[in-house]
Parts: C-alpha cells; structure tokens; sequence
C-alpha cells in the first residue's frame, strides 16, 4: 500500500492559485516580452554563438575558475527572454589547424595529449615548465576540448561578421587573453580573441581591441606588438611587483624602434583600487572614442571580463555591471561591426 506521507500531487483547484503558481520558463519570457518589450534590435543583428558543452569542464575545487558560470549566464538570458532578440547559433569545436593559425604545433599537441597525472610525472617536467602549466594552469580532464570549443564560438562569431551574417557578435564562453603562442597563462590556454581577430584581418584593413578586463590583456598586445592593423586597447589595474601580469604601463605603447609598424599602436590605461562608474565611463569614452576617429577601424573586438565588476574575487574596481553595459552602449553608437 502506498505510504500516508507520499500523496500525488494534485493541481490547485482555485484559478487564483493557479495564477500564482511558480511560471514556467515560456510564460516567464511571455510576461517580460510584454512588460517590458523585447523586440529584435532594429537597423542591426545581434549573434549568440555557444556550444554547452563547455560548461562542463571543471578546474578543480578550489580553483576560482568555474565554467558553470556560464549555464547561469545561459539561464539568465533565456529567463528574461533575451535569446529571442538574438540569432543563435551552436559553434563547433575549432579544428586543430584553425588554432594553429596562431599557436605552435608543439604546444597545441601538448594540449591534445596530456592527462591530469601528467603533472606528477618525472618525464613530463619539462614541457610543464616550458608550457606555463601549474596552479593558474592546471592540467584538467578534457582540457583541449574544453580550448577547442570556447575558441571554436570566437572563430565563428568572427566569420559571421565578415560573412554579413551578424552586426553583432557574442561569445560569453570565450575572451582568454593571457594565453601566448605557446604558454599558457593566467587561466587562459588558447587565446581565442587573437584567433577571432585573425579571422577578421582576412576582410578589414585595421582592427581595434578593447580590454575592459581588470587585468592586463598582454596576450593580444603580445600577439600583435609588431602589426599596425591591430591598435590595442587596454584598461585595467596595474602593478608591476603585486598585480598579475604585472604589464600594461602607462609607458606601454608598442616596439620603441620607430620604424617598427607596431609603435603606438598599444595603448594602455592603468587604474588605481576602487575605480567607480562614473570615473570609469568617462576615462572610456574620452580614450576609446578618440581612437576610434583616429584609427578608424573595419571592426572591434570588446573583451568585458567580469573580474573588473566590485567584490570579485580577483578584482579590486567598484564597478556595477551598468558599468560595463555604458561601454558597450557606446561602442554600439559607431556602428562598427
């Protein structure tokens, strides 16, 4: 017989129950469209490229990295109805030789073949040293796969920009910008941004990076320190001895040979602890405005890397994330892809 304490649920009889009850995650999206209004953006299309797959991996239990962070994202935005404003689409995985348009061979093998108890291993001491694995970088399970689809999402966001398909181009998944050619560094193994901006090289003369991470984005500058068809951009906190990377000086503005098509095409703006919104819009509309008139590229790619935000754990600003969606907003106002 069925136990007394375990009864069927029954649906609420009153229809002003009924009316109250927990919504379901449609006639959430119904209310808001309605309340609110969230009509696909007019004059422009915005692109939402993900694969789910990445948000399974996992650092490990103390590490403050969390790709599950990103299934709250997803949830986020579905639950206010966001997607619908949005051409989504699923990414794949970025091939091998796409990511070896900028990271060594010998790096990216390293990457497809090392297992977690490599790091124990005598034998395999050397390509750990060499390759930058350690406490920031550990080796986890499904880590190439892990590189391979958030790179993959960059790469395709890029190719609908340059195939007009997108005005628009989102990634949440990706923006690792320590990563270098072939050292892994600062969480960060593959760097997708240097990948997406390649991909953006093949159509527009000059394209411009803005980092508005609270870390140094050294790993594009890195990438691009002797080309004058990439200017980057770069806000972020700055201290040479306390504060990873410990780069991105004020003095910071690409090679000092003149002659180098690199020079002054680094532009870098340290900032002090406790940065708030208003200081913080101004110094980027004052900065990245003129750049934009002066460089006048063919496309920007914008890293907004959460750490910047206050009480982060890694970061030290006191931005609200009204913050970060004014720089956006103002990027958007050039209507540049």
């Amino acid at each position: 017989a069925r136990s007394s304490i375990v009864q069927e649920y029954g649906a609420p009889q009153s229809s002003h129950l009924l009316l109250s009850s927990t919504l379901s995650v449609d006639r959430k999206v119904t209310f808001q469209q309605q309340g609110d209004g969230l009509p696909r953006p007019k004059g422009y299309r915005v692109s939402w490229h993900a694969n789910p797959a990445v948000e399974l991996h996992h650092f490990g239990q103390s590490h403050p990295m969390k790709p599950w962070r990103l299934t709250l994202t997803k949830q986020l935005v579905m639950a206010y109805g966001m997607h619908h404003a949005m051409d989504l689409y699923l990414s794949r995985a970025a091939t091998f030789e796409e990511m070896a348009e900028f990271h060594k061979e010998d790096y990216l093998d390293f990457l497809r073949r090392v297992m977690p108890g490599d790091m124990e291993k005598s034998e395999q001491n050397e390509n750990i040293a060499r390759f930058n694995f350690g406490d920031d970088c550990p080796i986890f399970d499904g880590l190439y796969n892990y590189c391979s689809l958030y790179a993959g999402g960059t790469v395709d966001a890029a190719r609908k920009l340059c195939n007009n398909q997108s005005e628009i181009a989102v990634n949440w998944s990706g923006g690792l910008h320590h990563a270098k050619k072939s050292e892994a560094s600062g969480f960060c193994y593959v760097n997708d941004i240097v990948l997406g901006i390649l991909q953006l090289l093949r159509l527009h003369a000059r394209v411009m990076y803005i980092d508005i991470d609270v870390h140094h984005g050294d790993g594009v500058e890195q990438a691009f320190w002797s080309s004058d068809r990439v200017l980057t951009v770069s806000f972020h906190k700055y201290d040479k001895d306390n504060f990873f990377p410990g780069t991105g000086s004020l003095e910071t503005t690409g090679p000092t040979h003149p002659l180098n098509p690199g020079a002054h095409h680094s532009l870098n703006v340290p900032l002090h602890d406790g940065i708030d919104d208003e200081s913080y819009i101004q110094l980027f509309k004052d900065v990245v405005g003129a750049c934009i008139h002066t460089y006048r590229p063919g496309a920007i790619v914008l890293q907004c890397g959460a750490d910047s935000l206050g009480c982060d754990r890694l970061g030290c600003f006191n931005l609200n994330v009204r913050a970060h969606g004014a720089c956006v907003a103002f990027v958007k106002t050039f209507k540049v892809p």
